[in-house]
């Protein structure tokens, strides 16, 4: 092999005059005169105002103006496409492990297939198919299961041998693969090209483009969007949009009210060559080699071949970078282990001559999703970037789902997983951007199993207990910044084996999760949810109540010290957030939201609430401890320690009461859970927070009191078909689809969002339904665990997918939940789902290409836990008496 190698490099001679990149221009920009024209004239004004002329700015405008917004400017700093969109290796791939990532690449391949013909541009697009290579069982798995959404979804999708492999591409070396998948629909364009397309369509419909144009800031009032400063002078405007590429962060930080999109450049390398001496067929398929980190497409009849390294070279930290890309450096040292990954793969290619080594930056963000959607803070400010290198695959259906954003005032599904405000301020730190990009990019390539974590950038947002639960052996996950444990590791627990366990089967925690669920059923748990997104609402009248009886689905006139599970809809009757809210007096409110909710529900609620003097709405978050007491013994803990009675005479459920709980006052006390167990949560002004853990735990040793963690949870939560909002809820699940009917009062007497949309569903019915599959024939020791979004079949169709999943302990079975939906068998068209559909179907979960017996229920087994009990009882003392 190292022979080979050096044979190969041998063969990099630079000339003077090896051939550049060649710039591609467009039929509509060519002139026949070599002297370039003046420049058009800025409009004085537009509706919108794209910057960025790469694959994601000319996309939007393309959608843009299809959607009949024809009064659009794109502005691009140099030439069209001369950005990252110019590097781009061309490869439209479809195989994605998240769904909504999946239906953007294909919509994409389907746009790019018919762009020629609609514009007149070559594309250059061809249909190859594309081979992902397994090296390993676990990669098989994982490959198995992205085959399993291709094909639910009608996308043409097999797993394959490697002989079949070797047969599709002669040149791959098979003798260390256990598999492949082959997608034959996967294609390859060139990606300026397809820019250049999308440019002369949306010219043709109106759009104005204009080049050598940059954007120095976006100007901003009362929190909106109201035009575009640029080198070449303002433009008036309602909506802009940042596709600005690797350069989007620093624009969103020109204006004086930054707009945070936390992307950052890393160098991405790859090899060209002179074709072979038999010139590689234009339609063989790219292989893609996750385990070996590299990509290898063809290229005029050679190869283009990059990869994602083990140590990135992140770039432009301090913000320095030019106009139009170019070249970057060379570095062959670093491109070495790449280099050896390809010549094992395609060990004929030790004679070939490299034409040249690209390296150009790439985009990569926190958690390896692009970046889409409006600013939190600035109406009107919308952002699509951050492409983590798979631009071109996702360039057209997410210009499409900004354009529906923009246009209709939502996408046209649910694109959660991508939207901008997931992140806060906190994302944006560029040591943090810098640190993360280094960890995201060779995980590009790593495999994903269930539940693994970042490892960078943590230990940002914790809890005041973080040092003293870490000490008693906590093991962390890390939600929206904010540190959380997953469970405790009891002492003399080998962790090195722990922490590296990663599988798709029977995971290491096992027996520890169990252990804690255990202990919520029978005696008392701790966890600490201080994550948890806290706001308080109040107004010196009734403001606070009326908007908020506006924005919500439950009746919140409630008697003061009453808790109100709701949800805060959309006009679609959709969950833009599922919260708890306390009224805490006539006129204030305390609302808890999920972790991840903290920006979304901010700008949700500030967007809708009335500017009014009277009204404040406050981010308590960081004020509270929040600890969750689980279990029958918690009343027990709780009444000892503040010399009140906490029986449900008492303390009813749902309540909430200020109270003093040892030596500190003034703590929060309700009486819930999240998980459907009895117990309270204790939200304690933070500077307490130690002492009512410590007084807490001292005080339910005699009561066998124990930490646990999220894992925990998350199995009593789903055992008792609890939807929690992320996972399960989303903006297009509605209320009624999820048997959460009791939650809405349709008749409260006053209007509220989604409230239409909610009565036509109670008239006609729903087309899906939230569902509890128990697990049948599922060996949890021996076969694969399910995860979330495993497809469900219904007397051997498909009819949905689940949300989420875990173990029970207390059914010694797995628990998924998900949606069912009805489809016509002759037609495909959706129908209404009933109580009956869901009861009269034989179910099966496909885990990875197997299906599982499933039996579904519409309601908890609550009676089936009882009835257990009893037995186990009746057991354990004829045990005894033995």
């Amino acid at each position: 092999a190292a022979g080979m190698f050096l044979r190969l490099l041998s063969d990099v001679r630079w000339q003077a005059a090896h051939p550049k990149w060649r710039r591609i221009t467009c039929s509509w920009r060519s002139t026949s005169s070599t002297a370039e024209p003046a420049p058009v004239p800025l409009p004085a004004e537009a509706q919108v105002v794209i910057c960025g002329g790469g694959i994601m700015g000319t996309s939007v405008a393309y959608h843009l103006s299809k959607m009949g917004w024809k009064d659009v400017v794109l502005l691009e700093q140099g030439r069209l496409a001369a950005g990252t969109t110019r590097f781009s290796a061309g490869i439209v791939s479809t195989g994605r492990h998240l769904s909504l990532e999946l239906k953007m690449a294909d919509y994409s391949n389907k746009l790019y297939q018919q762009l020629e013909q609609e514009t007149g541009v070559s594309t250059g697009y061809v249909k190859t198919g594309s081979i992902s290579l397994a090296q390993t069982q676990d990669r098989l798995i994982s490959l198995k299961r992205i085959a399993s959404s291709l094909n639910v979804m009608g996308i043409p999708c097999e797993i394959i041998t490697p002989k079949q492999v070797a047969q599709l591409h002669p040149l791959i070396n098979i003798h260390d693969l256990v598999g492949a998948m082959y997608v034959p629909e996967d294609a390859l364009v060139s990606s300026a090209n397809v820019s250049l397309a999308l440019a002369t369509a949306a010219s043709r419909n109106g759009v104005q483009i204009h080049e050598r144009t940059s954007v120095s800031h976006v100007s901003i009032q009362k929190g909106r969007v109201t035009g575009v400063e640029t080198d070449r002078g303002q433009i008036k405007c309602q909506y802009f949009v940042n596709c600005a590429g690797q350069w989007a962060y620093e624009l969103g930080h020109s204006g004086k009210e930054p707009v945070h999109i936390p992307l950052h450049a890393c160098e991405h390398f790859y090899l060209l060559t002179h074709p072979l001496k038999e010139p590689l067929a234009s339609n063989l398929p790219t292989i893609v080699d996750p385990d070996g980190r590299i990509y290898i497409r063809n290229w005029q009849g050679g190869i283009l071949s990059g990869g994602f390294e083990k140590n990135p070279k992140p770039l432009f930290t301090e913000g320095r970078n030019q106009l139009e890309i170019q070249n970057l450096q060379e570095d062959w040292d670093h491109f070495e282990p790449l280099l050896s990954a390809l010549l094992r793969r395609m060990p004929d290619l030790e004679a070939l001559q490299i034409m040249q080594l690209v390296n150009c930056p790439e985009s990569f963000t926190p958690d390896m999703r692009c970046i889409m959607g409006e600013s939190p803070t600035v109406r009107g400010y919308f952002v699509l970037a951050g492409m983590n290198s798979a631009g071109i695959s996702y360039g057209g259906g997410a210009g499409k789902y900004l354009a529906e954003w923009m246009v209709n005032g939502y996408p046209s599904e649910n694109v959660w997983p991508l939207d901008l405000k997931r992140f806060g301020t906190l994302q944006s730190s560029r040591t943090f951007l810098r640190h993360r990009v280094m960890e995201v990019m060779p995980l590009m390539c790593d495999l994903k199993v269930p539940r693994w974590d970042f490892q960078t950038g943590r230990q940002l947002r914790t809890s005041p207990l973080y040092d003293r639960l870490d000490a008693q052996g906590a093991r962390w996950m890390e939600k929206h910044g904010f540190e959380r444990v997953k469970y405790f590791v009891p002492p003399g627990t080998d962790l090195l084996d722990l922490e590296q366990s990663k599988t798709f089967y029977k995971p290491d925690w096992f027996d520890i999760v169990g252990s804690e669920v255990k202990c919520c059923k029978e005696a008392v748990c701790v966890i600490d949810m201080s994550s948890f997104t806290k706001f308080e609402i109040s107004s010196t009248g009734d403001e606070a109540l009326e908007n908020l009886q506006y924005l919500f689905s439950n009746d919140l006139d409630v008697p003061v010290g009453h808790v109100v599970h709701t949800g805060m809809l959309n006009e679609k009757g959709g969950y833009e957030n599922d919260c708890s809210i306390a009224r805490l007096s006539k006129r204030s409110f305390f609302m808890i939201s999920p972790t991840d909710q903290q920006v979304h529900c901010w700008a949700w609620l500030k967007n809708r609430l009335p500017d009014d003097s009277n009204l404040t709405l406050e981010d308590v978050t960081w004020k509270y401890t929040a600890l969750n007491l689980i279990g029958p013994r918690a009343v027990d803990v709780l009444s000892e320690l503040s010399y009140a009675p906490m029986t449900p005479e008492h303390f009813p459920s749902l309540f909430c009461k200020e109270m003093s709980v040892g030596y500190a006052n003034g703590i929060r006390v309700m009486s819930i859970t999240h998980t459907g167990e009895p117990g309270f949560v204790l939200y304690i002004p933070i500077e307490y927070a130690l002492h009512v853990y410590n007084e807490v735990m001292n005080m339910g040793q005699k009561y066998g009191i124990r930490n646990a963690g999220y894992y925990a949870l998350r199995s009593l939560r789903i055992e008792k078909f609890f939807a929690f909002w992320g996972q399960d809820l989303d903006a297009f699940t509605t209320p009624m689809e999820c048997g959460r009917e009791f939650q809405v009062k349709l008749e409260k007497g006053m209007e509220f969002i989604g409230q239409e949309a909610l009565l036509e569903q109670k008239q006609n019915g729903v087309y899906k339904r939230f569902t509890m599959f128990i697990l049948e024939d599922h060996d949890t020791d021996t076969d694969l665990w399910p995860w979330w979004g495993e497809p469900i079949f219904r007397n051997g169709r498909y009819v949905g997918k689940t949300t989420s999943s875990a173990y029970s302990y207390t059914l010694e079975r797995h628990v998924c939940l998900g949606f069912v939906h009805h489809f016509d068998e002759k037609t495909g068209e959706e129908l209404v789902v009933t109580a009956d559909f869901i009861n009269n179907g034989d179910y099966a979960i496909d885990i990875a290409g197997q299906r599982f017996q499933a039996k579904a229920k519409l309601y908890p087994f609550s009676s089936l836990f009882a009835q257990r009990r009893r037995k186990d009882e009746e057991e354990l003392s004829g045990y005894q008496r033995e």
